[in-house]
């Protein structure tokens, strides 16, 4: 049988959604001083309920988490043509959002065990002109915080935090999202919460949370006292959450942690089993709270005696979805090689580009990282072994591939 559908949509979305829709508010943003200026009832209660869940004095509602980490790039005060530092083994958005404000993204190699950016090489990209640093907590793994808040205070850098896959992650008892200048978060409707699409921006900071908010809505500030006026401070945009995206939202944060508990539950399972065969690798820090926006691990096509891909291939033509290589290492895309952005016109730096500037993100692509996207709710225990005692020859294709024992995956 197929995997359960994702996402859920439950009584409590549906009532949210009807809330809204027998109010007639659909948007509510006005551009006119009063209470509706930075949004209606229901951005207000998800952007409270959401700041928190997380545990900061400010949280902003955005239409996409791309739009969220723009703003959030502007907001820690990045300059246009200077440089902020990215892992290349992420979404696009991670990078795009630099250039978007006419800046540069650098990118830095990852750890080859846990995905997310390796602060121990963050030295060798630093410049004159670096301004901050986005890690990425990847698949809802946490990057080493500590590390890369110490190589940020050195080097007096801003640091965002994309935690677009990682809502209720945890850092050594600390919520990703509070450790750094300000968090992002997604809620694309693949991600352990959704609203379909939106993003979060989340900060203890007062003039990011004001700048942020900026961005959102035109750049525009109302004048104090004067009813129908308001200025425009800053270039912005029109990144504003819907009532119906903020009423899924509400819905979704009161399930937030029973659904986190179930991934984890699930993957602890798969990686248990996983980590018994020689070849097959998933790692987990003990001092993290993993919350499994996707099943991550290794492949050793040595030691199994097959390619990743023909592995993969294998598990899928059993019904068993699964990918190789997550994204190509963004650096390999022709926005960057051959530098079509605006931004790289009036740029004085020295950044580059080129094949087998990050090995580590390159070989996890091209032959080690294999993702599973079975570990989240509705699926069981039962589901999960299901997976892990599968018939030992597997049809690829018109080949068979024999691995001997039962199919862990």
């Amino acid at each position: 049988k197929s995997f359960p559908s994702h996402p859920i949509i439950g009584k409590e979305e549906i009532d949210q959604i009807m809330e809204v829709l027998k109010s007639g508010n659909i948007s509510t943003f006005v551009a006119s001083r009063g209470d509706n200026f930075l949004g209606g009832k229901k951005i207000k209660e998800f952007e409270g309920e959401f700041s928190n869940k997380i545990g900061t004095k400010y949280a902003i509602a955005f239409n996409s988490a791309t739009a969220a980490l723009h703003a959030a790039v502007v907001a820690v005060g990045v300059q246009p043509g200077e440089e902020v530092v990215v892992p290349p083994y992420t979404f696009t958005s991670t990078a795009t959002s630099s250039l978007m404000h006419n800046a540069i993204p650098v990118f830095s190699d990852v750890k080859q065990d846990i995905f997310c950016i390796d602060p121990s090489k963050l030295e060798n990209v630093h410049s004159d002109l670096t301004r901050a640093v986005i890690p990425v907590h990847l698949f809802g793994h946490a990057s080493d915080m500590d590390e890369i808040m110490i190589f940020a205070k050195k080097n007096n850098l801003r640091v965002i935090e994309d935690c677009a896959q990682s809502p209720g992650g945890q850092y050594k008892n600390k919520n990703l999202g509070t450790i750094g200048d300000c968090g992002v978060f997604s809620f694309q409707e693949s991600k352990n919460m959704m609203t379909g699409e939106g993003g979060m921006l989340v900060t203890n900071d007062e003039d990011i949370a004001n700048a942020a908010q900026m961005v959102r809505n035109h750049g525009e500030m109302v004048i104090s006292n004067k009813n129908r006026t308001y200025k425009s401070e800053i270039l912005g945009w029109n990144y504003r959450m819907t009532e119906l995206e903020a009423a899924l939202g509400v819905a979704q944060i009161s399930k937030l942690d029973f659904l986190n508990d179930e991934r984890i539950k699930l993957a602890n399972f798969v990686a248990r089993e996983i980590n018994k065969i020689d070849g097959l690798k998933h790692v987990k820090y003990d001092s993290v709270k993993h919350v499994y926006y996707a099943f991550a691990f290794s492949f050793d096509e040595v030691k199994i005696g097959i390619s990743r891909n023909l592995f993969c291939e294998a598990l899928s033509a059993e019904g068993i979805p699964c990918s190789g290589g997550y994204v190509k290492p963004l650096y390999l895309n022709p926005l960057y090689l051959e530098k079509r952005a605006f931004a790289y016109k009036h740029y004085s730096g020295n950044v580059k580009y080129e094949k087998g500037l990050c090995p580590i993100s390159e070989i996890l692509h091209d032959k080690e990282l294999i993702l599973l996207e079975i570990c989240r709710y509705p699926a069981t225990l039962k589901d999960m072994q299901d997976v892990y005692f599968r018939p030992a020859t597997l049809t690829a294709g018109e080949r068979e591939v024999r691995i001997t024992g039962p199919i862990r995956l």
